[in-house]
């Protein structure tokens, strides 16, 4: 049918050809085998052709050979009087250029109501495929990176400790936002757990995210107690563009079996009990970070071996058609069902994720869980109190010598006893009393702790050639494996570690009981 014929059909002559030829949008009409009856101005715009070359052509000289298969299949559905609305599909200009274009088409019947032809409207839209497919890829690359930010903070292994985590970055909005955890080896059997959350999504909170992770394990690695450590990132939490953040710090001393916790308005801490029992440890809520004017809270709780702690973020419980408590009670109950019978971590945490998210294709926000172990406690652990005396030196040394022959460690007493000389000499020269005198071992490694009352806490440095103090701690570095210090209600303590070996285990007890000076 030719655009005259349409025309005939309006009430006024000529009208319909004046509204197509002012159209913005390109109207073609063509008959259901394809040949092209009507070409307005606006086609003659988008692909190129005057109405003289395109009348009378194939349709299919504006298609790309691969889409000749599509174009026959919209005719086999016009023909059978189907309406297409805005099918968005790929065209071809006359100087060779591939459109993205917007097409709506529709059957053109005759009087008998028969279908004759088909007219299509079209409307070029490359310019905003393009920059979709720009804010696509921008938003491709900010994920990446946020991403790459907070996988930076996968949980390792450490010693005393067993864990296993999972971090999935939200599919909806500007997906990753500021989950983020850690876990710390802070010496001396100690381990430190961070589970955070930045309010915000995407590039902007990803970066805030990293600057409070790095800035957290610095704080915990210099040996500062939670409500310290949580103090000083309120502070530095106030300068950052997202300033409200929610988070928990824990540090576990499986030696001294406890758990010292903080929380800046983060979610509970759930304890899983080696009988698969699951209670919320009682830790004051507090106060996000960034509010600033209430101080946060600390509190020390007991921590048995075989224990497992459940730290997570909002994504996990928290959906818009659920109460946030009732969601806790279900995680709770979801947890002791999982630990009656998971086999290891690894399997305990995919049967969270799976029983909490069954749909894990979407989800509004990051969803963040870890779970960490303490399955064995020290195998031995011993202290004595020491006044701050000359005499208690070699008194803290005959109490150390004993001990390692108690335990098969006497191949380790050489050292062990050095640098524990030098940890008294030290406390009883620059420090208050009482000291008290602290070993324990595992598997893994001996620990040596001396605690006094003084606050300063030593630092290793080099010594004049002219001085006979400074080159103590030095010593330790050296000789120990690891070595620290870190604060105590009255003052400080300061630790060394050793490596333990089988070959170090099972030497003789009566020779490490032989005379020895001091």
């Amino acid at each position: 049918m030719s655009v005259e014929r349409l025309r005939d059909t309006g009430s006024q002559p000529g009208f319909f050809r004046e509204l197509v030829e002012s159209s913005q949008d390109a109207i073609l009409m063509k008959t259901l085998d394809g040949q092209i009856t009507f070409w307005n101005a606006a086609a003659q715009r988008m692909y190129g052709y005057t109405p003289e070359e395109a009348v009378g052509s194939h349709v299919g000289v504006i298609v790309p050979p691969d889409l000749k298969d599509e174009e026959a299949g919209l005719l086999a559905r016009i023909a059978r009087g189907v309406r297409i609305e805005h099918y968005e599909t790929r065209r071809t200009a006359g100087d060779g250029r591939v459109l993205d274009i917007d097409v709506t088409l529709w059957p053109i019947r005759d009087h008998d109501g028969s279908i004759t032809a088909a007219c299509s409207i079209m409307r070029d839209i490359t310019a905003r495929k393009r920059g979709e497919a720009e804010l696509t890829k921008l938003h491709a690359q900010q994920r990446q990176v946020a991403l790459a930010l907070n996988l930076m903070g996968n949980a390792k292994q450490i010693p005393g400790a067993l864990a296993a985590s999972r971090y999935l970055p939200s599919t909806q909005g500007q997906g990753v936002g500021g989950d983020w955890f850690d876990l710390i080896d802070l010496g001396a059997g100690r381990v430190g757990v961070f589970v955070g959350d930045v309010m915000g999504r995407g590039l902007d909170a990803a970066v805030v995210m990293g600057q409070l992770r790095s800035a957290a394990r610095a704080l915990a690695l210099a040996g500062l107690p939670p409500c310290d450590l949580m103090r000083t990132l309120d502070a530095f939490t106030r300068d950052l563009p997202e300033p409200f953040v929610t988070c928990v710090y824990l540090e576990a001393d499986p030696a001294q079996g406890e758990v010292t916790v903080c929380s800046a308005g983060h979610l509970p801490v759930l304890l899983i009990e080696p009988d698969a029992t699951v209670r919320e440890l009682p830790v004051p809520t507090g106060i996000p970070l960034g509010v600033g004017g209430v101080p946060h809270q600390q509190v020390r709780l007991p921590l048995r071996a075989g224990t497992t702690l459940t730290l997570y973020t909002d994504g996990l419980v928290e959906t818009s058609s659920s109460d946030i408590d009732l969601r806790l009670k279900l995680v709770t109950s979801m947890l002791e069902d999982v630990f009656a019978t998971a086999a290891d971590l690894e399997s305990a945490a995919d049967r969270v994720l799976h029983a909490l998210l069954p749909d894990t294709e979407t989800y509004a926000d990051d969803v963040t869980l870890l779970l960490v172990s303490f399955p064995t406690a020290p195998l031995d652990t011993a202290e004595t109190g020491l006044a701050c005396e000359t005499a208690s030196i070699p008194a803290g040394r005959r109490f150390l010598r004993a001990k390692l022959a108690e335990w098969g460690l006497t191949a380790l007493s050489d050292t062990a006893l050095l640098l524990a000389s030098e940890l008294l000499t030290n406390a009883y020269r620059h420090a208050r009393g009482p000291i008290d005198l602290r070993v324990w071992h595992s598997v893994r490694e001996l620990g040596v702790e001396v605690t006094d009352h003084t606050t300063p806490r030593p630092r290793a440095r080099l010594a004049e050639s002219t001085e006979e103090d400074g080159r103590g701690l030095l010593l330790v570095e050296a000789l120990a494996d690891a070595w620290g210090t870190r604060p105590t209600t009255s003052g400080k303590t300061v630790w060394f570690t050793m490596l333990v070996t089988s070959a170090d285990q099972g030497a003789s007890p009566a020779a490490a009981l032989a005379p020895a000076p001091g």
